[in-house]
Order: C-alpha cells, then structure tokens, then sequence
C-alpha cells in the first residue's frame, strides 16, 4: 500500500512481477463482476418494463458518465497517485453494483448506472496506468496482451455465467456477487507497491482545459469507431439470437473471449516488431467480418464463426492502439493518455448502445451489425489517410 519510488523498476526487463500479477488478478474480478452485469443488465430493463430505446439509454448512459470523468481521473493520476484513483473507482463500483439488488424502478437503475459509470471511469484509467507502470517499456505491446488476458478472462466467463444465473437465481442474487467479486479487487489491488508519480517542475492555470492528451487522440479516433460495434453486441445480441430463435448465446461469449485470448498471446509482441501496421488491418478486417456474419446469422454456427473473428480482430487491434497511445506520451502523461484512450472507447460503447437502441426500433435487431460494420469501415479509411499522410511526411 506504500508508494515507492524503487519499486517496480523495469531495468531488467521483467514482465511477470509479483505487484504485475496483483494488478492482473484485481483487474480479472472486477472485469469478471462487470461481464456478468453487461448481458443481463438488458434483461433486467426488459423485466423492468423497459422498452429497447431505455435498453439502449440505460446502457449508454453508463459509459458517458465514465467518459466525462476520465480527463478528471487521468490529471488525478499524475496529482493524487495511482492508488488513491483506483481505490475510490473500485469502491465506487462495489457501492452502485451492490445497489442494483434493491432496484424496483428504471428511474433508480438510470441514476446507479451513472454512478457506476464513475467508478468505472476511475478504476479502469488507473489500472491501465498502473499496468504501464509495471511494464518494461520495450515490452509494453507484449505486456499489455498479457495485462489484457486478466480481462479476457473474465469475458471467458462472466457473461456466460451472467446469463446462466440470470435463469436460475434472482437478480438481487446476481448482483450482489458481482458486487462481491469487486471487494475482491479491493483487496488485492490494496497489497500493490504504487509506483510513485513524476511530478511537473511547473503549475499551469489552465489545466481544467486539459483534458486529452494529443499524443493520444489518432489511436483513439480509430478505437472509437471500432468500439461502437462492441454496444450494439453487449446490449442486444442476446436480445437478437432470442428473437431469431438462435440457441447458444452464452457459448458465443465463451468463444468470443477464447480467441480474443488467443490474440493476446501473439498480437502484442507483433506490435513491438513491426509497428501498428501488420497489427490494425488485419483486425479490423476480422471485425467487419464478424459485423457482416450477423447481419446474415442464419444460425449457431455462423454466430460461433462471428464470434471468433470477433475475438481475434477485437483482441489484435485494442492492446495494440492502447500501446500506441501510451507510448508517444511524456513520462508524466502516461494517466492522460490511459484517460483519452479509455475515453473515446467509452464513447464507442455508449454512442453505439444509445444509436443501436434507435435502430433496433425502427428496422430490426440486424440493421444494427450493418450500421457497426459500416462504422469499422470508416475506422479502417481513417487508418489508411493517416498512413498515407504519415508516409508523406516522412519522404
């Protein structure tokens, strides 16, 4: 619990320290408490009364709150210190996760949602920070696979076993063990030795203007575009599939996280050779392709296909992006980095669920992997120009 400026040195190069796999463990509960909240909290609205317009509100409005106070938790990274951000985040999401057992109204599920928003918003720019900390810099795509798989993990399990609870338990029973497994986080990220901050040598009166880090904002840009696919999945597929009369929802998050693991173990040491570019493409194309399987989703096997190229292409391209907006970033940005990269991601989610709850609506469950596919393509042309402006500059 000490913060110290001798810990957690990197001279020799190590990934797998003692305080690396704190962070790993902590991060896996509380992703695994967030993973079992993420399909089931549309079929809590739906139980509720709540149409697929609140379905999409009630999800988006969590990652919003989440984005407006990353820039807040990124400066409090650099001025109050890596624990004391993570510490609060995760009490924050214990508290709101927690409250959704005593919730008999939209109205109270909408304001909790925001609240849980916060701790999210706090906790999970923290332990990016931190886990950045740990990790060599030379090694930092490799590391940041590997930080990833703590969060794969719980995708392997937590909506699947979300879901399966949902059928046999009650929701106040459900979310008060996804509250229980962030106390679990509490308690281990409270034996981590905080690597001490770098503070600036100068004070600036206009720092509550600051709020992205510019090193940040292309990788970013690119993950925005992409993670507005990944709102239309977690708020909707498993209202999809049951509408098409499609069984095998839970063994779709299942192959999903599997083989989002299975490109953590190679995509992140292809980043630290050859650079985002053997990295993004791929990936996206994958994704499109995921997007472009469920539009069609005739039936299991099409959706198990979906997603694998979800997992292999969502896996590739976001350790990859998150790295490439860390490493650009001075040594005491690396919280503001974290923030806009995490900040944009939750706007993805968030304009994606809210957009998504819209078209559902108006033109059905598949309009809406068409719309997510044509938004992977945009990231994709975004990448090309700036590969192309890049080259340019460079000759």
């Amino acid at each position: 619990m000490v913060e110290n400026t001798t810990a957690n040195t990197t001279s020799n190069e190590k990934i797998w320290t003692k305080d690396f796999a704190l962070i790993c463990m902590a991060n896996f509960f509380i992703f695994l408490g967030f993973q079992m909240t993420l399909p089931t909290i549309p079929l809590f609205v739906q139980h509720l009364g709540g149409s697929d317009q609140l379905i999409g509100v009630i999800t988006g409005i969590f990652t919003f709150s989440a984005l407006l106070l990353r820039p807040y938790a990124g400066h409090a990274l650099e001025s109050r210190g890596r624990q004391f951000v993570y510490m609060i985040g995760l009490a924050i999401f214990v508290i709101s996760v927690g409250s959704y057992a005593i919730i008999a109204s939209i109205a109270f599920l909408f304001v909790m949602r925001v609240i849980q928003g916060v701790g999210w918003g706090f906790s999970t720019t923290a332990t990016g920070t931190i886990a950045t900390d740990l990790i060599p810099p030379k090694r930092r795509g490799e590391g940041m696979g590997y930080f990833g798989l703590s969060g794969n993990l719980a995708l392997a399990f937590g909506p699947a076993l979300g879901l399966t609870l949902a059928g046999k338990i009650s929701f106040t029973q459900l979310f008060l063990i996804c509250s229980a497994l962030g106390v679990v986080a509490l308690v281990l990220s409270s034996q981590i030795r905080y690597k001490k901050v770098e503070q600036s040598s100068h004070k600036t009166v206009t720092v509550k203007f600051d709020i992205f880090e510019k090193s940040a904002i292309q990788p970013s840009v690119l993950l925005f575009f992409i993670t507005v696919t990944f709102g239309g999945i977690a708020s909707f597929l498993p209202l999809y599939t049951a509408e098409e009369g499609i069984g095998g929802i839970e063994i779709y998050f299942l192959v999903y996280a599997l083989f989002l693991m299975v490109s953590r173990t190679f995509a992140g040491r292809l980043y630290d050779k050859k650079g985002h570019l053997l990295v993004f493409l791929p990936g996206t194309l994958m994704i499109l392709s995921a997007m472009i399987l469920l539009v069609w989703l005739p039936n299991s096997l099409v959706l198990y296909i979906a997603a694998a190229l979800y997992g292999l292409g969502f896996g590739s391209v976001q350790p990859a992006l998150q790295a490439w907006s860390v490493d650009k970033a001075p040594s005491n940005r690396k919280g503001m980095a974290n923030a806009t990269f995490f900040s944009f991601f939750d706007l993805g989610v968030g304009v994606g669920a809210m957009a998504f709850g819209q078209i559902a609506s108006a033109f059905g469950y598949s309009f809406i992997y068409l719309t997510a596919g044509a938004s992977v393509f945009v990231s994709m042309l975004l990448y090309i120009i700036l590969v192309v402006n890049s080259t340019r500059k460079t000759t």
